[in-house]
């Protein structure tokens, strides 16, 4: 029997004591009524989850986050079509990628390792009026917080698509679709909302859906083309076998993350991400992301002190029953990605995390210091 590990990665996240229980259910079949009447609730609560307003599509792709992503190139591009894609890390390039690979001629728009994607360079990028302007909300590979509303505005006025990657971000920081003028997102259900991960929460606007109304070719992806989606979800028509325990699964998670209150889980990060950067401060780490308003709360990044061995460290944590995860790419070696989403973001397991790490560095005190820097901070 493999022991329990404590999961304080980028994802996937704890798993959620109701969305476990959940998974225990009966089996039903994916056409059967009950199953039915879960997802129109699962629907109703991506709605408020993602700020999409009521005329909105919302559903789960069976498959990652990733799925997700590359549904929305596919239904919503067209061979030939101009896109823009914002690319400070290893997600955003993602993105372009994929946009590539369905025909798409993508103009990048980049910043170095580390910083935000610069609003003056994405707004040159839209002097035109491209059919889609894609970002990542927060890039999980540097820990980088991208202005998603200011680069969402930028399209108002257009007839440009906005996609918005809320994989980091959706479920634990301040969303608002609807509102910001984001046309198409997503997530995964091992991030934020700590549900086990193989659903992809995904929400459309209704001008989106009006785009892919009028596509002149086929989407290029059968299993998650928008209208066979909408046939099961909306019509209750067969497309695909879903899977029935991940929707209990994520049902659970969902309601208990809006049971607890949006805004209530966007201060218990924040709060929890300064209290530990204080204290992880106060032996030599530092913010990778330099700029307060460009770190990602979520999926904290921190530069490791010359005196930590990165992998050593990292390995010894693992025995002990932790697991976090360093860089990549260029950042290997360099930082810490500390995951703080849904269940990961509890003061107690960072007490316990900083507890093992003071054993590791021979430093007793991290445990007490992290202890006094949340008090501060809640107070």
């Amino acid at each position: 029997m493999i022991p329990p590990v404590l999961l304080l990665t980028p994802g996937p996240t704890p798993i959620q004591a109701d969305a476990q229980t959940a998974l225990q259910k009966p089996m039903l079949g994916h056409m059967d009524p009950a199953v039915f009447a879960l997802n129109t609730r699962v629907q109703h609560n991506l709605r408020t989850l993602y700020g999409s307003g009521e005329r909105a599509f919302t559903a789960l792709l069976a498959g990652t986050g990733s799925l997700g992503m590359d549904a929305g190139f596919a239904n919503l591009l067209e061979k030939g079509d101009e896109v823009v894609v914002c690319a400070n890390g290893s997600f955003g390039y993602r993105m372009a990628d994929m946009a590539q690979r369905y025909g798409a001629r993508v103009t990048l728009v980049e910043a170095p390792v580390g910083r935000a994607v610069a609003l003056e360079d994405v707004e040159k990028a839209m002097r035109g009026e491209p059919k889609m302007l894609a970002v990542v909300h927060g890039e999980t590979s540097t820990g980088v917080l991208n202005p998603a509303p200011e680069i969402a505005a930028l399209a108002r006025g257009k007839s440009t698509l906005v996609t918005v990657d809320a994989v980091t971000t959706v479920g634990m920081m301040p969303f608002h679709m609807l509102e910001w003028g984001i046309d198409y997102s997503y997530t995964g259900s091992q991030k934020c909302l700590s549900a086990p991960p193989g659903v992809a929460p995904i929400a459309v606007s209704e001008r989106a859906l009006e785009a892919f109304a009028g596509r002149k070719t086929k989407a290029p992806l059968w299993y998650a083309d928008f209208q066979g989606l909408r046939d099961y979800w909306d019509d209750h028509a067969y497309h695909h076998t879903v899977p029935v325990q991940l929707h209990y699964a994520l049902d659970a998670a969902l309601e208990y993350a809006l049971l607890e209150g949006l805004e209530n889980r966007a201060l218990r990060v924040q709060k929890l991400t300064v209290a530990i950067l204080e204290t992880l401060g106060d032996i030599g780490f530092t913010p990778f992301v330099e700029r307060p308003e460009e770190r990602l709360p979520t999926v904290l990044a921190v530069r490791l002190p010359k005196s930590v061995d990165d992998a050593k460290v990292r390995v010894e944590l693992r025995e002990r029953g932790i697991s976090i995860t360093g860089g990549l790419g260029a950042t290997t070696g360099l930082i810490w990605r500390l995951g703080l989403m849904g269940e990961s973001a509890r003061p107690e397991h960072y007490l316990r995390f900083m507890r093992t790490l003071g054993d590791i560095l021979g430093i007793r005190s991290l445990e007490s210091k992290l202890e006094e820097h949340l008090g501060a901070v809640m107070a």
